[in-house]
């Protein structure tokens, strides 16, 4: 069960660091956790953090071939992440709590 529980969080880390690469690498300004507009510096070290974060969760979710569940089960958390956050940033007036 643990093993299933960090290839999900692994897989929410990952995709969720693909949105702040891209607009870091496009030069533009997206929300982090450390401000509504970060700058694109800011969304590339958040990206960066993150793909160690979810590499980190899939090295500790344990060796060996993956079967189709937990294949399922990390796929099913990069799309709830993707999900949500294509909702949030939607929002114009979207604010994390400590903002």
């Amino acid at each position: 069960m643990t093993h299933l529980l960090t290839t999900f969080f692994s897989g929410m880390f990952l995709f969720n660091s693909i949105p702040h690469l891209v607009q870091g690498i496009c030069g533009k300004r997206h929300m982090t956790p450390f401000g509504v507009k970060s700058s694109a510096a800011v969304n590339i070290i958040w990206g960066w953090i993150n793909i160690i974060a979810g590499g980190l969760l899939l090295y500790l979710s344990g060796p060996g071939a993956w079967d189709v569940l937990t294949l399922a089960v990390f796929c099913a958390g990069g799309f709830i992440i993707s999900i949500y956050l294509a909702f949030f940033w939607s929002n114009p007036d979207a604010r994390l709590p400590w903002q």
